[in-house]
């Protein structure tokens, strides 16, 4: 059984650009770059995966936007945690630093998977739940949206918590099954995508009085509807009726929460494919180290990059 590093792309480059310290010899910052390599290295060196995605940003989902014009509008900027004051943030060094991160990871045996008039969410949802489902995946992110994915096979490192998250830890901080987890945050909603829930109805509320979320079984949305109209029945909860009258703005939340192949147009889904497919991977560690001289980078161990990736091969290939 094969083993999938799948890392979300800008959702770790963010991290690191924000609260990374490093700079280049120009003074510029370059902490995303830093950051990223070191923890996608690290990841590659302890899960020993048989192969590295990169999933990045595809502009956003339009069919999502065409579902709920006020999807991700009032997202929050990017709240920088340096440890130094005197040198401004710009769109231009963001930029800069994609760009490079991009190239230099084109050097390593990564694949890089960018998908136009997506998300990079949808992208990962489709890649674990159908194209990969029978790898052993470890997905790098910090975004919760992803904790529906989580199985048996299936885990996420949070960049975040720093720790990894499996079915026992969001069952234990949530008290909700990761297999409805994706109808719970319908539910309550998502306020860093601008997703409106039922007012008043928090995870806390709904493990209290909905049994179905702590089961491994699946619950569908009409099976909670009904439930909660029974309950509602014998007990006027604020919250149940909250959620009943909340009920088309659930349904709708379920089509922009759940990552699966409904955002995905079939070109799409054949470029994934054929990216994850295609076995010609390219290694190219002088024309890494040109790429680092040439931008003042000493920051980073190019050694240690590929070494990590060429004893994970020798290992692979003696087992």
């Amino acid at each position: 059984m094969e083993k999938t590093l799948i890392v979300d792309g800008l959702n770790l480059f963010t991290r690191h650009y924000t609260a990374h310290p490093a700079m280049n010899a120009n003074g510029e910052q370059i902490g995303g770059i830093v950051g990223f390599y070191y923890t996608v290295i690290d990841k590659v060196e302890k899960f020993k995966p048989d192969k590295t995605v990169i999933v990045w940003e595809g502009g956003g989902s339009k069919r999502k936007r065409d579902l709920y014009s006020d999807y991700k509008k009032k997202s929050r900027p990017q709240r920088m945690n340096r440890y130094y004051e005197d040198i401004p943030d710009s769109i231009q060094n963001r930029n800069f630093q994609l760009k490079l991160l991009i190239n230099l990871m084109s050097k390593l045996p990564i694949k890089q998977i960018y998908v136009e008039d997506c998300e990079a969410d949808d992208v990962i949802g489709y890649m674990s739940t159908y194209k990969l489902a029978d790898d052993i995946k470890l997905i790098i992110s910090s975004d919760h949206d992803f904790y529906q994915l989580i199985n048996d096979k299936t885990r996420i490192w949070s960049p975040t918590l720093k720790a990894l998250v499996d079915k026992q830890k969001v069952i234990d901080r949530y008290d909700i099954h990761p297999n409805n987890f994706c109808l719970a945050k319908c539910i309550v909603g998502d306020p860093s995508d601008n997703i409106k829930g039922a007012p008043g109805v928090g995870f806390k509320t709904l493990a209290k009085h909905f049994s179905e979320f702590q089961s491994d079984q699946e619950c569908t949305i009409d099976q909670l509807l009904e439930s909660c109209n029974g309950k509602y029945q014998e007990k006027e909860l604020k919250a149940f009726r909250s959620i009943l009258d909340n009920a088309d703005t659930i349904k709708r939340n379920w089509r922009l929460v759940l990552l699966d192949m409904q955002n995905l147009s079939h070109q799409q889904i054949v470029k994934v494919n054929n990216i994850i497919e295609n076995d010609d991977e390219k290694i190219d560690k002088m024309g890494m180290m040109r790429l680092l001289l040439k931008n003042g980078i000493q920051n980073l161990n190019v050694e240690k990059g590929f070494l990590t990736f060429k004893i994970n091969k020798l290992n692979k290939g003696n087992q």
